[in-house]
């Protein structure tokens, strides 16, 4: 029998680290925004945090 060490993942750590980030990132920028009552993370956009949030996630999305 094959161990899971026999055969190299297809996609490099690093790649998965990332792609695992950028959606964490787009979820944790939509939490905060919503949580200081749309004052952070960039007060002068207002609800285009919420566009940066899901364009995060949507990066992470499209790495897969």
């Amino acid at each position: 029998m094959y161990s899971d060490d026999d055969f190299p993942s297809p996609t490099p750590l690093w790649y998965r680290v990332i792609m695992f980030a950028m959606i964490v990132i787009g979820v944790l920028w939509i939490i905060t925004f919503y949580i200081s009552q749309s004052v952070y993370p960039i007060p002068g956009i207002g609800n285009w945090n919420i566009g940066i949030g899901i364009g995060f996630m949507m990066v992470g999305l499209v790495m897969t």
